[in-house]
Order: structure tokens, then C-alpha cells, then sequence
């Protein structure tokens, strides 16, 4: 379990630095519109996230 643990967490890093890395101007901008944002909002977004992480990952599993 914690080697797939770690794998997962291996791709999360590197599916999260494609982005900064390909468009880093346009990934500032989105930060800041981020930083904007209420709590609520970002808490949101958050949760949608985590559901739909969980959906895919039951749809493919």
C-alpha cells in the first residue's frame, strides 16, 4: 500500500509542475485570482476537487 501511496503522490508532483512549467506567466495569473478568492469559495472548489478525484478513481479502479 505505501508504495502506491507513493507513486500516486510522485505523479501528483509531476502533473502539478506541468503546468508552471509549460505556461508560468499564465499559472501566476491564476494564482493570484486564487489568493482572491473567499474561503468558502476555495473550500469549495476543494471539495469538488476531492469528489470528483474519488468518482474517477472508483469509475477507473
Amino acid at each position: 500500500m505505501w508504495q502506491e501511496f507513493g507513486i500516486a503522490l510522485c505523479l501528483m508532483l509531476v502533473l502539478e509542475g506541468v503546468l508552471p512549467f509549460l505556461y508560468p506567466r499564465r499559472w501566476r495569473d491564476a494564482l493570484a485570482q486564487l489568493v482572491q478568492l473567499s474561503d468558502r469559495q476555495l473550500r469549495l472548489m476543494g471539495l469538488a476537487s476531492m469528489l470528483l478525484g474519488t468518482t474517477l478513481l472508483y469509475l477507473l479502479h
